[in-house]
């Protein structure tokens, strides 16, 4: 991905033919929500494509809009970047430490007859600016003179016009077939005090105007973007000829990345909280880089997906289960297996002593012998699933049967031979016996055994809850109508069951195997130590469902 795509190779000719010795290239997020797994590919090729090249990586932080600049949003952008694993050259850089250039450039502008103060409403504005059909219309406000904008431009940032009453635009060719080259807006009014700078302005640049400009200023060589901004690169390329440069960097887009049966739009995430669809930003049904820490992604995990997927131009929908696929491998190397009941039904063991208790020894990882071994507690009574047991069954079903025998995992072969029943008829506890002989071994005599089940101690466990994530949507793509309409009211399932003893103490973020039931992280939310509040979060189960 990083060193072998078509961005890559116009880096390789441009080092080979000697016009840029040293390559730099940034991240520049805005601070109005949260990073997702689109923002983790960008970074990631940033990151290691000047790396490569031995050069420089900038973390640049937009703020160019007060109105939804957030120290909560930046301080969740810098230690989401960190977790990832990405370090930046120097100081993390912000749009605002250039406020006075792009002022003086905006002024550069207007003495060069290439920018005008407009005072058209903002309906106006978007009426005189036409359709993608028609060609735009001349603001009666583009005619003034050279000083007359001068003046008005500098009543602007002494606060002397209202919001909304005055704006600086780039005066460019209003019959252009781009709607972005139709005289764009470069400056507005907002009095809003901004997180760095305080009340010194109350006017700010837009993001078409700032970021180019910033980008000159820190000597970026390449300028990489998603394919939505393509357009935008004549605007970028508009500005950095009309303004006194030496450096001018050139943007390159690739394809953003969408992936089947969820939601990355800011915009969208934000009105799903709004609405208590989901938490917050962290909530783990999200792919906000929090959302999947915080579900039990891991920070490697996540790099091999936007390594896998590549940078293409190629629109693409990405399948829900290559990024499924890349925690599993990774967490199938690192995590712990252990037993979890999940929807518990009580089993007896009538043949098992009443009072006593077995210490079983169990490897903590089949493959890996230096994870070493834990002990768990077997007894007369323990939990099993309830969809591993069934009164009759065909004979593709391969666990417990009345009539049948199964083996409990690590344990011994049981076999079921009645049920109690409540008065509505649902099972509450299936009475069994135990073959003795069989305690990590097969039976002597051949007989078949139906399968494989887990189970936990119902004397010695721990009480927990289990937050069954799904996919937020139920459709792979939408195209057309409300996304609101496609929520998955299944994407949390909260079920209450046991762990084994020794997880008493397990600690916030660590991941486990639940043996037949996939990947699960203890909640970095709703846990503290000990078992009153543990918490398990599902990554991902063991199979892929799409």
């Amino acid at each position: 991905m990083y060193t072998n795509n078509f961005i890559s190779k116009i880096v390789d000719r441009d080092i080979s033919s000697g016009k840029y010795s040293i390559i730099r290239t940034r991240f520049p997020p805005e601070p109005n929500g949260y990073l997702h797994i689109g923002h983790a590919k960008s970074l990631f090729f940033n990151f290691y494509l000047a790396k490569h090249y031995q050069g420089y990586f900038y973390l640049r932080i937009d703020d160019t809009n007060p109105n939804i600049d957030n120290d909560k949003y930046i301080n969740a952008i810098i230690y989401d970047i960190r977790w990832l694993g990405i370090r930046w050259h120097e100081n993390v850089k912000y749009s605002s430490d250039y406020f006075d250039y792009i002022y003086h450039y905006a002024l550069e502008l207007i003495d060069k007859g290439l920018a005008y103060v407009d005072q058209l409403s903002q309906d106006e504005i978007r009426k005189y600016r036409g359709t993608l059909t028609c060609v735009g219309q001349n603001s009666p406000y583009r005619y003034q003179s050279v000083k007359k904008n001068k003046i008005l431009f500098l009543k602007m940032k002494n606060g002397e016009f209202s919001e909304g009453s005055a704006c600086l635009r780039a005066k460019i060719n209003m019959h252009d077939k781009s709607m972005i080259m139709r005289d764009p807006i470069l400056y507005r009014i907002k009095f809003v005090r901004h997180h760095r700078t305080g009340n010194t302005w109350c006017i700010y640049p837009t993001y078409d105007f700032s970021h180019c400009i910033a980008d000159s200023l820190e000597g970026i060589t390449h300028s990489l973007c998603t394919m939505e901004f393509q357009e935008n690169r004549q605007l970028y390329n508009w500005i950095l000829k009309n303004i006194t440069t030496d450096v001018y960097p050139k943007q390159y887009e690739f394809s953003r990345l969408n992936l089947q049966y969820s939601i990355t739009s800011k915009r969208k995430i934000s009105i799903l909280i709004n609405k208590k669809i989901v938490e917050n930003w962290e909530d783990p049904r999200l792919l906000t880089i929090s959302g999947l820490r915080r579900r039990g992604y891991t920070a490697q995990s996540i790099q091999e997906f936007c390594y896998q997927i590549g940078i293409t131009k190629q629109h693409n929908n990405i399948s829900i289960s290559t990024l499924e696929a890349c925690i599993r491998k990774d967490l199938n190397k690192k995590a712990m297996r252990t037993m979890a009941v999940i929807n518990p039904l009580l089993v007896i063991i009538e043949s098992f002593p009443e009072k006593y208790e077995e210490i079983i020894t169990i490897l903590n990882h089949p493959n890996i012998l230096n994870m070493g071994t834990r002990k768990v507690i077997f007894s007369r009574e323990i939990y099993i699933d309830k969809s591993d047991f069934r009164e009759i069954a065909n004979k593709n079903y391969k666990r417990l049967v009345l009539g049948k025998e199964v083996r409990l995992r690590h344990s011994y072969v049981i076999k079921a031979n009645y049920v109690q029943k409540d008065n509505q008829g649902n099972i509450i506890s299936v009475f069994c016996t135990h073959d003795p002989n069989t305690l990590h071994k097969h039976p002597q005599d051949g007989r078949k055994i139906s399968g494989v089940i887990h189970w936990i101690s119902a004397k010695k466990n721990v009480a927990a809850k289990f937050r069954l994530y799904d996919v937020l949507l139920n459709t792979k793509n939408i195209k057309h109508g409300d996304y609101l309409s496609y929520i998955n009211q299944n994407s949390l399932v909260i079920q209450s069951g046991f762990v084994e003893l020794g997880m008493l103490y397990a600690k916030r973020g660590e991941c486990y195997q639940f043996e037949r039931e996939g990947y699960f992280c203890v909640d970095t939310y709703n846990n503290s130590k000990g078992s009153l509040n543990l918490v398990f979060n599902r990554i991902v189960t063991l199979k892929h469902k799409f």
